[in-house]
């Protein structure tokens, strides 16, 4: 068995850049320590990343483009630093 989910995603727009879009009430943590790395999310926060890598995986991004996510852009408090780039 199979859900379903209708996801919208903003158009590319090369004068605008990448458009965020987030759930309301998100939250997403970002640690690591030597040998991992661990994303800590609210369902918000999930809905939000896989928006941002669906529009990230769209023709329009070349190879390169990235995101930047800190405690100053979008994280919890105390996060680390994590970029998405499309390979």
């Amino acid at each position: 068995m199979k859900k379903e989910v209708l996801v919208s995603l903003p158009l590319y727009d090369k004068f605008k850049g990448f458009e965020f879009y987030w759930e309301d009430d998100f939250k997403i943590f970002v640690e690591k320590d030597n040998m991992h790395v661990r994303l800590i999310a609210n369902k918000a926060g999930l809905l939000s990343l896989a928006n941002h890598l669906l529009n990230l995986s769209q023709d329009e991004y070349d190879s390169g483009y990235h995101i930047h996510l800190d405690q100053f852009n979008s994280l919890e408090d105390g996060s680390t630093e994590l970029i998405i780039e499309k390979l």
